[in-house]
């Protein structure tokens, strides 16, 4: 399978450094500094992927190596003093960075090395409990805050950020360090409660060091298919059973008239998981079609919002209802009536270009005729809505990856052909009963 152009960098450091670096020298010398100045015109995909793959780059601490949680989308005088990484959000960094270098936007070696700086820190320094990190951490030292919870999650997030990062630099300190934080996530720790319940086959959602484990678990529908992926294919006795993915089990309801997992869910439920794996044409060993049912969870989302004229948001064309920010707080809206209060994704229209691609593309222009109320320095806000001439000044770090990711997927499928190469995420699918469906 053909990798990237940038394999013939990928080598021992040194030798990079010494071919690349006369040239790196001459790149930086001669590129632009990054514009926040607002485009004239309605943004390529291209600008809109170039401020997500921005918020990654300048919002990473330069020692550590960790991405904030979010940022101001402007340049006001509330930007910049944020302190809250998340490591979901640095996890959609690592993986961003091949992004960056395929575009032209860093070079090889600054994205080898924010690659390595990340790793390393992570690797040993970043306090971890059975190699689970904290959901929200301080940037500048890695230390547990807001009394987050060890989460299974988010640290699945980080490893797969990591393996991408990893496949793009195989052989190198990079590589080795990504698979060494991947391995020993335990995840039979995570399932079972920590030997508490020995028969529990899904695993749950974090642990809190006064409360323990939560009593929410990775069961029923949601977005945890990657989650399953990487823990089916860690070995050893880390990894999760292959019988704890027959045990996740769920309904294909109707929304909209269209056979979907679950029923009503945010619409990032179904981009998480497509950013990073290509499920096009396969089913898992219970014969579920995962790609048609994200695909219907799209038109579904697209139909819902085009009936519902009675609200200002929907009316004027727009869709994607998320988990997000709202205008009275982070919440999370579904595509049923009583389910949501007009707030959209902008994020989520965009990440949905694999599934709809015409409307995703689409909605780049719609969004560009809100007089640039909703677009800043890292492209579009996290949200807004029109019902309550609300706009939000935030963006995301997830909901920035989510869309980089998938974008990215649609133009050149770089995330998809990175995560084949992984032998522990390959494990996973094939635990699963992943295989080429002729239906």
């Amino acid at each position: 399978m053909l990798r990237p152009v940038s394999t013939l960098f990928r080598c021992d450091p040194k030798w990079m450094a010494a071919v690349c670096g006369f040239c790196c020298l001459l790149l930086l010398s001669a590129a632009p500094a990054y514009s926040n100045q607002a485009t004239q015109t309605v943004p390529t995909i291209d600008i809109i992927q170039q401020r997500a793959f921005d918020f990654f780059w300048n919002e990473t601490h330069t020692e550590t190596g960790l991405t904030k949680d979010r940022e101001k989308n402007n340049n006001g005088p509330d930007a910049g003093k944020s302190t809250v990484a998340s490591i979901a959000s640095t996890g959609y960094m690592l993986a961003s960075l091949p992004i960056g270098v395929e575009h032209g936007w860093i070079t090889h070696r600054q994205g080898y090395d924010r690659a390595l700086m990340s790793l390393q820190f992570v690797h040993d320094k970043l306090p971890n409990v059975h190699g689970f990190y904290y959901h929200f951490i301080d940037w500048r030292s890695g230390e547990r805050v807001w009394n987050s919870e060890l989460s299974s999650i988010d640290s699945a997030l980080l490893v797969l950020g990591a393996l991408a990062a990893g496949e793009y630099w195989p052989n190198t300190p990079v590589h080795r360090l990504a698979e060494e934080i991947a391995v020993r996530l335990d995840w039979r720790w995570m399932q079972t409660d920590g030997g508490s319940k020995p028969d529990e086959l899904a695993p749950s959602m974090g642990w809190d060091p006064k409360k323990g484990f939560l009593k929410s678990r990775w069961s029923g529908y949601n977005e945890s298919a990657f989650l399953y992926f990487l823990a089916l294919g860690t070995p050893g006795e880390n990894g999760l059973p292959r019988k704890s993915w027959d045990a996740w089990t769920f309904k294909t309801t109707r929304v909209e008239g269209l056979p979907v997992f679950g029923g009503p869910a945010p619409i990032f439920m179904a981009q998480m998981t497509p950013g990073f794996f290509d499920l096009r044409g396969m089913r898992d060993r219970r014969e579920r079609d995962w790609w048609t049912a994200w695909k219907n969870a799209h038109l579904a989302d697209q139909a819902y919002c085009a009936r519902t004229t009675s609200n200002k948001t929907y009316a004027a064309g727009f869709w994607a209802i998320n988990a997000s920010d709202q205008p009275n707080g982070y919440g999370a809206d579904s595509p049923m009536d009583g389910g949501n209060t007009g707030t959209v994704s902008p994020t989520g229209m965009l990440a949905g270009i694999v599934f709809t691609p015409g409307r995703s593309k689409q909605s780049v222009h719609d969004l560009w005729t809100l007089d640039g109320k909703i677009w800043g320095r890292y492209g579009y806000c996290n949200a807004f809505n029109l019902e309550k001439n609300w706009y939000d000044t935030d963006v995301i770090g997830i909901d920035l990856g989510m869309m980089l990711l998938m974008t990215e997927n649609a133009r050149s499928g770089l995330i998809w052909r990175l995560m084949k190469h992984s032998g522990i995420v390959q494990r996973g699918l094939t635990a699963a009963g992943f295989h080429t469906s002729n239906k």
